[in-house]
This record gives structure tokens, C-alpha cells and sequence, in this order.
């Protein structure tokens, strides 16, 4: 009965000091957050709600974000860091459970003392071994906090990743097609460059004009043939990106066939910056570095006290095999360890871990503001693209009319040619500014998507 009553004591004991630990919770750094963004005239909304299958209704589109997410090497990597933190995790926790082994040995010992004094001695011993190192003053807690900490990063790493793959692959999928819309527009332009030379020749061979409006249109078919083969490097190169993205060799990628405006929303919701900043991951990501950092300073306290260690076996022990299992042994052991002198090492090891939790304090405030620039920028961005793409379907539609009006006149002998190349370089140039205009358009739709906490979902 004292045995067990003695074994309750030291329990109860162990638990109690475990309750305690040594060292400042952790706590968010206190900031007067600004209570919402410059929305600039956008609706209130959660943006990360909107699911990117949702966001992005492109089929070609939702298929290749998959095939990058499933992929994507980067990805990949992030997910192996995932796995590896929570053996790590398992490993920190596994410090505050008293550790079990087995005890098995036998031994025979032969001596001879001056000619034929011979001896032999043998034993057998078999047992359970327990060693428990307990934390009283929160070391090996902290240890365990600054794991859950690191893991969490690994998690929060990855989402924001995440949401960055999903963007890139929009951003150059977008800018892909913007690519094959301006060869297509380069192509049409050739069309009617040959038919400005064919017509042009037919006037200067009847005697209707001299030679050089002929000439003038050749040296536009010639500046116009050009931009063909640098296009279709600029494809492809864009289509090596992408294929890098998807974590594949180089290859063709498929188009959707549909316009992007008709696949994209046209306005986004804008959280309020309290919801928006517990959602994005990149933020959590700086919370739990913040985190960890506290933790290590735990570690680095508690160091500089003493730790207590039990040790224990319990078992059977005899010279005798047959007489094994009546000689029960146990032993129980306890062990405080602790610096005395080591010139201060660990009260600088402790100001160490305080002036990097400093550092994290600052990076994470930091971090706050770059949330508010990035959002406000990219809303300021938005809003203005959608401007500048309405202003240049205005010019495209007014240099239209005059490109039609021109040919007419020339045709009606009203203008001379040099008049109808310059309606035909400003329908050009037009045509290829609102090309610009839209992917600036949807460029800034993704980018707005992504700073708002949106890829997270599908």
C-alpha cells in the first residue's frame, strides 16, 4: 500500500508541476487597423467565398488550374514540407510522454585465482525500462508549441502558394489568348495590306496614280509581314510558361473558344480588412511565424532552470534460470540537472530568441501594411483598367468609321492613298490598344481575385 501511495504522490505531483509553465502567452501585436478599404464604389462581400471554378467559367481554363494544382512542382514540394513538419510535430509532442523500453541481458563470467581456484559466475536479468523527463517550468511544451507553430506554416505556406499557382496560370492563360487575338488581328491586317497593293497597283498600271502610292503599300505589307514571326515566338515562349506551371515538358495548350469578358465577372466584392486579414493565408502565415517565435523565447527561458528526470526498471533478475521468475527487482531514480557557471551563455541565448520574436513583431506588422497597399492598389487598378478598356472601345469604334469613310473616298478618287494608310495605321494600332485594354482588364480582375483571399476554394 506505501508503494502505491508513494506512486500517487509522485503522479500527482508530476501533473501538478506540469500545469504550470514559465513564459508570456502569445499575443498579437496591437494595430489601428483602418476599418475598410478604398473600395472605390465596389460592393461589400466576402471575394475568397467565390470558389475559382466559380470565378474562372473558362472549361479550358478550370482544366489546366487543376492540372497546375495537381502538378505543379512547386506544389508538389510544399505538400512533402507539409508531411515532413508533422513528423516533426509528432516527434516535439512525443518529448512530454515518459519514454519505455526493454532490459534483456545475460552474462557468464569465468575467473581463475592461482591454479585451480576456478569460478564461474552467471546472470540473467529481463525488465521494462521508464525514463520521464518532467516539465516543470514549460521547456518541452514550449518545444511542442513552436512544432505546432512551424507546422502551421507549412500549412499556411502552401494555401497561399496555392492561390498564387491558381493566378499565374490565369495571368498567362489570359495572356496567351490576348497573344493569338493580336496575330489573328495581325493576320486580318496582312489581308488588307495584299488587297491595299493589289488595288493600289491596278490604279498606278491603268495610270490613275503614280508609282508611289503602289510603293507605299508594299513598304506597309513589308513592315506589316514583320510581326508575324515575332508573334508566334512571343506564343510560344507563353506557352512554355504555362506548360511549367502545369508541372509538364513543353507542349500545345488548348484554348477555350469564348471571349474572356464572357467567362470572367465583371466587379468583385471587397471584405472588410478584420475578415480579410483572418483569411488570407499569407497573413496566418506571418501569425503563426509570430508564434513560433514567442515559443522559442519560452524555450530559451526555461533553459536556464534546472530539469527533473525519472528513471525507472522494473523486472526479474537471477543467476539461475529456474529460479528466474521468483526474483522480482525494481528501482526508481530521480535526476536534477542545471547550469551553475557557463558565462552567461543561456541568458544570452534568451535575449537572442527575444530580439528575433522583436523582429517577427515588426515583419509581421509590416505585413499588415503591404495587405492594405497591395488591396488598395489592386482595387485603384481595377477600377481604372475598366475606364481605360470603355475609352478604348471608344477610339476603336470612332477610328473604324474613319478607316470605312477613307477607303470610300479613295475608291470616289476624294483623298489620295497617304490619307487611307493612315486610316488604316490608327485602325491598327486601335485594334491593338484594345487588345492591351482588355488583358490589363482581366490582368487586374486576377490580381484583385488573389490579393482579396480568393483561390482557396474551389
Amino acid at each position: 500500500m506505501n508503494r502505491v501511495t508513494y506512486f500517487i504522490i509522485i503522479v500527482s505531483l508530476t501533473l501538478l508541476c506540469n500545469s504550470c509553465r514559465i513564459g508570456r502567452v502569445h499575443k498579437l501585436s496591437e494595430m489601428n487597423i483602418p476599418v475598410g478599404f478604398e473600395s472605390e464604389g465596389l460592393g461589400e462581400g466576402a471575394t475568397a467565398d467565390i470558389g475559382w471554378s466559380t470565378m474562372y467559367a473558362d472549361t479550358v481554363l478550370q482544366s489546366l488550374i487543376t492540372k497546375a494544382l495537381d502538378n505543379n512542382k512547386d506544389l508538389l514540394s510544399a505538400s512533402a514540407h507539409i508531411k515532413e513538419m508533422i513528423a516533426n510535430k509528432r516527434i516535439n509532442f512525443s518529448q512530454l510522454l515518459p519514454d519505455f523500453g526493454v532490459n534483456i541481458g545475460a552474462e557468464r563470467e569465468f575467473t581463475n585465482h592461482a591454479g585451480d581456484n576456478k569460478t564461474y559466475d552467471s546472470g540473467l536479468t529481463a525488465g521494462v525500462a521508464i525514463a520521464w523527463e518532467l516539465d516543470i517550468w514549460g521547456k518541452l511544451r514550449w518545444h511542442n508549441e513552436a512544432g505546432i507553430a512551424a507546422y502551421s506554416q507549412s500549412v499556411e505556406a502552401q494555401r497561399a502558394l496555392q492561390l498564387t499557382i491558381i493566378a499565374q496560370v490565369a495571368q498567362t492563360y489570359f495572356e496567351l489568348k490576348a497573344l493569338d487575338h493580336e496575330l489573328t488581328i495581325v493576320k486580318q491586317t496582312l489581308d488588307a495590306r495584299r488587297e491595299g497593293v493589289r488595288f493600289a497597283k491596278l490604279r498606278y498600271e491603268g495610270g490613275l496614280t503614280s508609282e508611289i502610292p503602289y510603293r507605299q503599300s508594299l513598304v506597309e505589307l513589308a513592315r506589316t509581314e514583320t510581326l508575324v514571326p515575332a508573334l508566334k515566338k512571343e506564343i510560344k515562349l507563353k506557352e512554355n510558361d504555362l506548360s511549367l506551371l502545369l508541372g509538364e515538358f513543353p507542349s500545345e495548350i488548348p484554348r477555350g473558344k469564348d471571349s474572356p469578358l464572357l467567362t470572367i465577372p465583371n466587379d468583385l466584392p471587397i471584405d472588410l480588412p478584420s475578415s480579410l486579414l483572418q483569411r488570407r493565408p499569407d497573413v496566418r502565415f506571418a501569425e503563426q511565424q509570430l508564434r513560433e517565435a514567442n515559443a522559442k523565447v519560452g524555450v530559451a527561458l526555461t533553459g536556464m532552470f534546472p530539469s527533473i528526470k525519472l528513471t525507472g526498471n522494473a523486472g526479474f533478475e537471477n543467476t539461475e534460470l529456474t529460479d528466474f521468475l521468483k526474483s522480482p527487482a525494481w528501482l526508481i531514480s530521480g535526476a536534477i540537472t542545471g547550469p551553475i557557471f557557463n558565462m552567461a551563455r543561456n541568458r544570452a541565448a534568451h535575449k537572442a530568441a527575444q530580439a528575433v520574436y522583436e523582429q517577427e513583431v515588426y515583419s509581421y506588422e509590416k505585413k499588415i501594411l503591404d495587405v492594405f497597399r497591395e488591396v488598395n492598389n489592386a482595387i485603384i487598378t481595377f477600377v481604372k483598367t475598366k475606364e481605360m478598356y470603355k475609352s478604348a472601345e471608344t477610339l476603336y469604334e470612332s477610328v473604324l468609321s474613319y478607316h470605312k469613310l477613307a477607303r470610300l473616298q479613295y475608291v470616289n478618287g476624294v483623298i489620295n492613298y497617304i490619307d487611307v494608310l493612315d486610316a488604316q495605321r490608327q485602325l491598327f494600332d486601335a485594334e491593338i490598344s484594345l487588345n492591351d485594354a482588355l488583358l490589363n482588364k482581366l490582368t487586374a480582375t486576377v490580381i484583385l481575385y488573389k490579393v482579396l483571399g480568393g483561390g482557396v476554394a474551389k
